[in-house]
């Protein structure tokens, strides 16, 4: 079998793409139900409800364990790498979000009407709360025993 119908028949890959793909659906649909507005760049940034790494990752992890075993050297490793993505989400960039948020405060703050940077601000929105990472994970869980 050609290299691409192996990688299209992989139903671990697909589903936890999708499980990503759905959660980034979610959070347009969420930003529209807050707003009012239809945000299509909501598609393309990170942070927000729910997480898609966490969606994909988790997805991830619970195929392998579905499909290899939950005992396995692959279910493990998938396991490592779905807690070090959720943690750096809710852990490291959240907290790049907030000095970032802090950063763009100070220079509004100390250049007010001088604003002699030409640099855009800092994008602040960068990870996720514990429970945006929470809610991505579960979906990502459900998905995947739903469609795996």
């Amino acid at each position: 079998m050609h290299p691409l119908g192996e990688i299209l028949d992989n139903r671990v890959l697909l589903v936890s793409l999708s499980a990503s793909l759905s959660a980034q659906l979610l959070k347009l649909l969420l930003v529209y139900i807050q707003s009012h507005e239809f945000k299509p760049h909501v598609l393309f940034e990170t942070g927000g409800m729910p997480s898609s790494h966490s969606a994909l990752v988790a997805a991830l992890a619970t195929g392998i364990g579905r499909s290899q075993g939950w005992g396995t050297t692959q279910f493990a490793i998938a396991s490592v790498f779905a807690f070090i993505v959720m943690y750096d989400a809710a852990g490291i960039r959240l907290a790049a979000g907030k000095q970032a948020r802090v950063l763009n405060q100070l220079i509004v703050e100390v250049f007010e009407d001088d604003h002699a940077l030409t640099v855009d601000p800092l994008k602040e929105l960068l990870g996720h709360t514990p429970i945006q990472v929470l809610v991505g994970a579960i979906l990502g869980v459900l998905l995947m025993w739903g469609l795996g």
